[in-house]
């Protein structure tokens, strides 16, 4: 039904006003009796074996739901409805900004992938605070925190470190973003100096805490091996816990969509489906390098179950999707899971 009436329905319309209406359509739904439960029974699947400690927190089964859907922590719990593990809200600044001018989200149907140039469009870190405040979260809560796009680079860690301070008591784990590709001079951040620097400074105030939380770095899928081995060694230095790989690319690689039309569209971060293979090259890279040691969550071109499931096989220890919920619906996450738990069979 998903595929046949509602996608194309949505698609028939731009991706963010989409965006804003599916928003609305979840807040809107589940306020009427009965119909949160009924969509847990139809979406979530309970199993000992889909459950997985990672860095210290207890995850129900292994698919999450990435960072930049929830851009104002108030999905959170709505999403937790149709079988996701975790969720990971923002990418929140410390002050609110309205991002790069619009039109910045763009579909690319053919492919089954997105272009977006959003920006880090987000209400701030008050009313990141006043929404988990106000809505206690009733699943793992990711952080996903970066730089206003007006602070100077040199100045940087100082946001980094107040939207650790302000989401440390909502939040079960943080992911320092530095490689989004939407905001100016921000990949300048993931030079091994600059990452060190911010990750330190992350860490120094989470070692002062009775109950530190993990830390994670999402990277870029356009790092070469000598770039993953130096982010590599900032992780070891700066104690980090784990590592999202990975965020959007700005390669262009082997796309169905027209030449002109992707030129059309201009700058911006490629998730989906042309993504897959490279976020699984990366991951297999970092699992050898680490021995297995180093807890990868996997994020790129998951669109089905068997996508999901090659994404642990090349060392994710869980995964997170995105652009495969919008093009491939709802039960994505129930069809993963269920596919783990035949795989055990």
């Amino acid at each position: 039904m998903y595929k046949i009436i509602i996608r194309p329905l949505f698609f028939l319309f731009s991706p963010e006003f989409i965006h804003h209406f599916v928003s609305f359509c979840l807040k809107a739904i589940f306020i009427i009796p009965g119909l949160k439960s009924l969509a847990r029974k139809t979406f979530v699947i309970k199993s000992k074996n889909l459950e997985r400690e990672v860095f210290g927190l207890k995850f129900p089964n292994p698919v999450g739901f990435a960072a930049g859907f929830d851009k104002k922590a108030d999905l959170y719990n709505h999403l937790s409805n149709f079988g996701f593990s975790h969720i990971e809200i923002g990418t929140v600044t410390p002050l609110p900004q309205p991002g790069n001018p619009k039109p910045r989200l763009f579909r690319l149907k053919k492919d089954k992938a997105l272009i977006n140039r959003m920006g880090f469009n987000n209400p701030g870190l008050e009313k990141f605070v006043k929404n988990l405040r106000k809505n206690k979260p009733n699943i793992i809560i990711g952080g996903n925190i970066g730089k206003n796009t007006l602070t100077p680079n040199e100045k940087a860690v100082d946001d980094y470190c107040k939207c650790y301070e302000s989401l440390y008591d909502f939040v079960d784990y943080f992911v320092v973003n530095v490689s989004c590709p939407n905001i100016t001079d921000l990949k300048k951040l993931a030079d091994k100096d600059s990452l060190l620097q911010i990750l330190s400074a992350i860490q120094n105030l989470n070692s002062q805490k009775l109950k530190p939380r993990p830390l994670l770095l999402k990277i870029s899928p356009d790092l070469n091996e000598s770039q993953l081995d130096d982010t590599l060694e900032v992780i070891r230095v700066a104690k980090f816990d784990g590592i999202i790989a990975t965020n959007t690319t700005t390669t262009r690689n082997n796309l169905q969509t027209s030449n002109e039309k992707v030129q059309k569209i201009g700058n911006g971060g490629l998730s989906g489906k042309p993504l897959y293979d490279r976020s699984n090259q990366v991951i297999s890279y970092l699992h050898k390098k680490t021995n297995g040691n180093l807890p990868i969550i996997g994020v790129g071109g998951i669109n089905s179950a068997e996508d999901a499931i090659n994404k642990l096989k090349a060392g994710a220890t869980l995964v997170q999707v995105y652009t495969g919920f919008i093009y491939d619906g709802p039960f994505l996450a129930k069809r993963i899971n269920k596919k783990i738990l035949r795989d055990l069979r």
